[in-house]
């Protein structure tokens, strides 16, 4: 396989990843806007503010990974025209870092967050605690979702990296 396609094609899937959040993020955003209009009870206004900084961060995170990842794509045929075993060692090792990146904090940190913000739903009582820890797990899931399918995904370009090094 063409090593320029291969890159390519998991960019661009990046970049259709990176929507996902964007997508998330808006629709946090109104969740908030109706939570804002309709919530008449303390606890559906106490969801105001949270779901409102997690759409807004749902939506950054996805704006620069999209950016990021369109960026990509257009340094990688230079890349690779530059001097194509250099770009075929740079993409194995970022690959490596990012596949441990996600075993650390993906895999590892956003379950420890939604533990303590389940038990934080148990012993606190409060409306604003309740509502910070709830649209908080929604966020850790949000992310779970899309991140869990992008290190299926790196983690199979990584192993096409290998094989064409080892060709």
């Amino acid at each position: 396989m063409d090593l320029l396609k291969l890159s390519t094609d998991w960019a661009r899937a990046e970049v259709f990843s990176a929507k996902f959040f964007i997508l998330f993020g808006l629709l946090f955003i109104l969740a908030t806007i109706g939570f804002y209009q309709l919530g008449k009870t303390e606890v559906a206004k106490a969801y105001v503010y949270p779901t409102l900084v997690v759409g807004i961060l749902l939506t950054i995170i996805g704006a620069g990974l999209l950016y990021a990842n369109t960026e990509r794509i257009r340094t990688f045929e230079v890349a690779y025209r530059t001097d194509a075993k250099a770009f075929l060692e740079s993409e194995i090792d970022r690959a490596e870092k990012t596949i441990k990146e996600y075993e650390t904090v993906v895999f590892t940190a956003i379950p420890i967050i939604i533990i303590a913000c389940a038990l934080l739903i148990i012993f606190l009582n409060t409306p604003t605690w309740r509502a910070i820890s709830i649209t908080t797990i929604a966020m850790m899931v949000c992310i779970l979702l899309v991140d869990g399918t992008a290190q299926k995904r790196i983690a199979e370009y990584h192993e096409q990296l290998l094989r064409i090094n080892n060709n």
